[in-house]
Parts: structure tokens; sequence; C-alpha cells
């Protein structure tokens, strides 16, 4: 029992959840690739958003119907495959919880065959995190040698012609950002301590890029220079634009969240629906419908609706029979609209006296049903 649950993982990395149709697609299409990719352009684009329910043909006989893992355009999926097959920089940018992170994984896994070669930036990330590092046993036992080093994720990316990807890089410290410029210009990165030897400069293998992704509302901790953004091609993600897609892809992972507690997902369609028009509501600052919404302070990300049906769906099954689940739907959505400002759950209650309230008068059971709920966000 140890050994099956040391080995079990909450989240498998996309090069793993999705190797089957991985080694599909490396021999699905013959054509042209770029220097050290393993798939083709074209083949990297439909891993990520799907053959549309279509069944790939494959060159042994075998058949497959490609998932779509990114729900967006397909045209913004091209440009950024387009840049990294020019061995550009990639900077995906948007506000949090627009799948900015799971697109980079996607790529870089379709691209290289693994997107682990990460660097989270933080205002601790370190220019050592970019470059390299030493073991300072070794260092201190036999002085500067190869093995002493220790390369970073961009490191060892630019030695196998890899993509390294760099979370939130805006916030790095500025002097930390830097030391992308060079690199992103050079292609190579010199080790002064190793001077003398074939190892003082590691040069980047064909193939070599690096993915980086930034919040919007983080402008303000580390802006870019001006030099350092000519390196990249920014590549703005957005939220998800139609109602249907975004329901869905809440139910599918909420679902899988759920698959990973061995729990079904019960959730009645009618009230994911509302949860996910509540999020689009505040969002957006107008309702389908037209109405005018407040905005909260926080963003209202599709990646929060899926944390609240995840937390309704374990609810439900924990607590079977306790209450009827969308009676704890209030609940949750002020926790999430609180969270940059405890003041904006009288935002939350200004959308329930407007958009909820004229919904359940148009006589939708579900939002009449929300509308009595109104007091949870008063106690």
């Amino acid at each position: 029992m140890t050994d099956t649950l040391t080995h079990r993982r909450q989240v498998e990395p996309a090069e793993d959840a999705y190797a089957a149709e991985l080694a599909f697609l490396a021999g699905y299409d013959d054509g042209p690739r770029p220097p050290g990719w393993r798939l083709t352009p074209r083949a990297v684009v439909t891993f990520i958003v799907g053959s549309d329910g279509r069944e790939l043909e494959g060159p042994g006989g075998g058949r497959l119907v490609v998932s779509a893992k990114f729900v967006g355009e397909r045209a913004l999926v091209e440009r950024c495959v387009v840049t990294l097959a020019g061995e550009r920089g990639l900077l995906l940018v948007g506000e949090p919880g627009t799948a900015k992170s799971m697109l980079s994984e996607l790529l870089a896994a379709a691209v290289c065959g693994t997107s682990e070669l990460v660097v989270q930036g933080t205002a601790g990330t370190t220019e050592d995190q970019l470059r390299y590092g030493w073991n300072y046993a070794m260092l201190l036992a036999h002085g500067p040698s190869p093995e002493a080093l220790v390369a970073s994720p961009v490191l060892r990316a630019m030695r196998t012609g890899a993509v390294a990807r760099i979370e939130e890089v805006t916030r790095c410290l500025p002097e930390v950002q830097d030391a992308l410029v060079s690199l992103l210009s050079d292609r190579r990165i010199a080790v002064p301590e190793l001077a003398g030897t074939e190892d003082a400069t590691v040069h980047a293998a064909p193939g070599f890029t690096l993915i980086a992704t930034a919040n919007l509302r983080d402008r303000g901790v580390s802006e870019m220079s001006a030099a350092l953004k000519r390196r990249f091609n920014f590549e703005t993600v957005g939220p998800i634009g139609d109602l249907a897609a975004e329901t869905e892809l809440v139910r599918r992972q909420a679902t899988a969240a759920l698959a990973r507690a061995a729990t079904p997902f019960t959730i009645d369609a009618a009230v994911l629906e509302v949860l996910v028009t509540a999020f689009r509501d505040l969002r957006g600052g107008r309702s389908v419908e037209g109405w005018d919404v407040q905005k909260p302070s926080t963003v209202m990300s599709t990646a929060e609706a899926v944390a609240v049906a995840t937390s309704l769906g374990l609810a439900a099954a924990y607590f079977p029979g306790d209450r009827d689940v969308l009676s704890l739907l209030p609940g949750h959505l002020l926790g999430v609209v609180r969270k940059d400002d405890p003041n904006d759950g009288a935002t939350l209650l200004g959308y329930w006296d407007g958009a909820v309230r004229r919904r359940a008068e148009d006589g939708s059971r579900t939002w009449r049903r929300l509308w009595e709920l109104r007091d949870v966000l008063t106690d």
C-alpha cells in the first residue's frame, strides 16, 4: 500500500498525462520540423487545441481523437508555435487565471518532450537560478570543475536544445531579469570560473528558447526593461469568450480534480451554469443581458471558478443530503470576491440586488432560489 501511494501524483506533467497523444502525433505528421523538435508545428497546434472531435489516422493504422486542452483562439496558439520555431523568446501575458502557465507547459511538452525545466519568478529569485550555481562542498574540496557546477533549468535547456519556462518573470528583480537580455541575444552563457577549459562557455543547442509568463496586474512589481521586451514576442491570453465553452472547461477540470479524490462530479448542469455566469458577469462588468455590473477588485478567473466547482462537488460527496449544493454557492462567491478587498462583499451584494434579482423576477427557478439566499451575504 505504501509503495502504491508513493508513486501516485496529484498532478501529472503534460508530457506524462498526454504521453499517448504525443507518441501518436510524433508519427502522424511527417512534415518539416524545426531543429530539435519532437513534433511538427502543425502537430503541436493539434496537440493543444485538439482534433475537433475528428479521429486521426496514424501511419500504422492507429486512430485517435486528440483532446482539446486549451480553450482559446487557434490563431493565438499558431502564433506561439511560430515564435518558438524561430527560436525567439515567447512572453504570455494576461490576467491571473487565464491558463498562461498551462499553455506554456503544453507548448514545452509538445516541442521538446519536457515541461519541467522551470524557474518560478519571485522577489527572491537570484541570477544563479537563471544561469548556474555551485556545489560548494565540491568547490571547496576540488576547486571549480564541471562536476561542481549546478546548472539552472535554463542552462540545462540550452545544453539539450529544449524549452525553458520562466513563470511570473515580472516578479523577478530588474537586475535578475537583465541576465536574460544577454542570454537571449548571445545564446550562450560564460562560466569564467572554468576559463581555459572547453566548458568555459555553454552554447545553446538548436531548438533552445524561452517561454515566460507575466500577469498584467504585476506590471508595477518589476517592469521589464525595453531591451528585454524587444527579445520576446508578446502574446496576450484573454478570458474565454464563450459561456458554453467556459462552462464545459470548468466541468472538465473540476471532474478531473474530483477524480483524484475518487469522487464523481455530481453538480447539476443548471448550478454549474449559474456559477460560471456569475463569474463572467463580475469579471466583465456586464451581464449577458446587457445590464451593468460593478466589478470587484479581484479577478474572477476561470481557475477560481474551477476551484469553486470542485469545492461544491466535494461538499456534495462528503456531506450528502446535508443541504442543497446551490445554497453553498453564495458563500464561496463571497470568499472569492473578498480576496483582494474585504469591502468587495458589498459589490457582490449589489450584484445580488441587481442581476440576480432581475433574473429571479424573470421566472428562472435556479436564479430565484439564489435570490432567496441573499441573507448569506449579510450574515
